[in-house]
């Protein structure tokens, strides 16, 4: 078969381990030893280069990937992924990479609050770069939260630890909607300056070393979040609301569509090369729901960030959104990456979306409490379901507070054990 081969030190790895022989060849040995890796794929349903509306031959495709790895620096493998380009091999970062699970964290965590730590650059730089420094993962994240740019727009929350996000003034009536700064006031450069400053302090830690993502909450997400009050399983305040007055949660979705636009452009012009949106309360809606209350307001969103910046990559993460995932395409045209939840088998993603958008995910957070082997089949065969070329290895959730470190390494480690070849 036709191969890439690439030199690929691993100075990390913890134990040589035995891998099933599924399709992939890894090649994992502890030391600082330089080997040549050599994977090969199948190539079933990847002959046509994503989003690019052209047919490759196995030969260009192979060509291609080492000419994208030749052209920018092998740190930015996630960047080129997610605009569509070959690579070489799955680029690997962890949602909610930088957390409790890692000691280091924790050393700031028990002893400053969330918004101390979000809002000051020293300390947000500081552990956005950790899990990178520990893990060399090829995406850093900035550390903040999908709620930060809210009190920008008169909606102040506060996050305390063992509780989770409060807001001492949820908005349960249209007065309390109307007091909501209109979007063309929102001002994220007086407002939240500590973002810009945070963004544009890793953009040049890490340089071309690896790809730096920012992030900004759904506004279905957003808008339920203000109305609970709080962190609330059932979201009776906001369905109460939905079921009899409407207009209240659709006007508040209104403001917040602009306002997490304008957010997702200012990350981008302070640095961010990747914007990734979170519907984390995606599962809380039905379909039909979530096609009136959450779709055309996400999809006016990247319409906007799209606009003001086409070429900027966007990731579009529906946590519970395995049966949705179809719906989000065909409503929104300009993702370039859909973000997998763990409820879904990623052949089965790739089956129901295609092979020209790119896939994130999606390991269940909870295998990275197994053994090394599990863990290492765990990542062989997700990448294999993905098909190789626009995949991004990540979990189908956030690293979960006591997982060990060790294993998050592994993990990462087993990502860049693999080259994608032809057979």
């Amino acid at each position: 078969p036709i191969a890439i081969s690439q030199t690929d030190t691993l100075e990390r790895m913890r134990s040589e381990v035995a891998f099933m022989n599924v399709g992939l060849t890894p090649a994992l040995l502890p030391g600082s030893a330089t080997r040549k890796t050599h994977i090969c794929t199948s190539w079933a349903d990847v002959s046509r280069h994503p989003r690019s509306g052209s047919v490759h031959t196995r030969q260009s495709f192979i060509a291609c990937a080492l000419e994208s790895e030749s052209r920018s620096s092998p740190g930015k493998i996630l960047l080129e992924c997610a605009k569509g380009r070959p690579v070489p091999r799955p680029p690997v970062w962890l949602m909610r990479q930088a957390g409790r699970y890692m000691a280091d964290f924790r050393k700031f965590s028990d002893k400053y609050p969330f918004r101390m730590r979000s809002e000051t650059t020293e300390i947000a730089v500081e552990l956005s770069l950790q899990p990178w420094r520990a893990f060399e993962t090829d995406g850093v994240i900035m550390f903040s939260d999908i709620l930060t740019p809210l009190p920008a727009i008169g909606i102040d929350f506060d996050i305390v630890k063992g509780k989770g996000p409060t807001f001492p003034s949820p908005l349960r009536s249209q007065q309390d909607v109307d007091l909501v700064l209109e979007p063309h006031n929102f001002d994220p450069v007086g407002k939240l300056p500590f973002v810009r400053e945070t963004l544009s302090a890793l953009r040049s830690e890490i340089g071309e070393k690896s790809t730096l993502l920012g992030f900004v909450g759904c506004p279905w997400t957003l808008a339920a979040y203000a109305v609970e009050g709080c962190s609330r399983k059932d979201l009776r305040e906001t369905k109460r609301i939905m079921f009899s007055e409407p207009q209240i949660l659709h006007s508040l979705l209104g403001k917040i569509t602009e306002m997490v636009a304008s957010y997702a452009i200012y990350q981008i012009e302070s640095g961010a090369e990747v914007i990734q949106l979170f519907d984390s309360w995606a599962h809380h809606l039905s379909p039909s729901q979530y096609r009136r209350f959450s779709l055309p307001y996400a999809k006016r969103a990247v319409e906007i960030i799209k606009g003001a910046h086409p070429n900027t990559p966007i990731i579009f993460f529906a946590n519970g959104g395995s049966g949705k995932l179809e719906m989000i395409q065909q409503s929104i045209n300009d993702l370039d990456v859909m973000g997998i939840d763990w409820s879904i088998d990623l052949r089965s993603a790739r089956d129901s979306l295609g092979c020209e958008l790119g896939l994130q995910g999606n390991i269940d957070p909870s295998v990275l409490f197994g053994s090394d082997s599990f863990i290492i089949s765990a990542v062989q065969e997700n990448c294999r379901e993905a098909r190789p070329g626009n995949h991004i290895l990540n979990l189908g959730h956030g690293v979960m507070q006591g997982t060990p470190e060790r294993s998050v390494g592994l993990f990462c480690d087993a990502a860049r054990s693999v080259v994608y070849a032809d057979q």
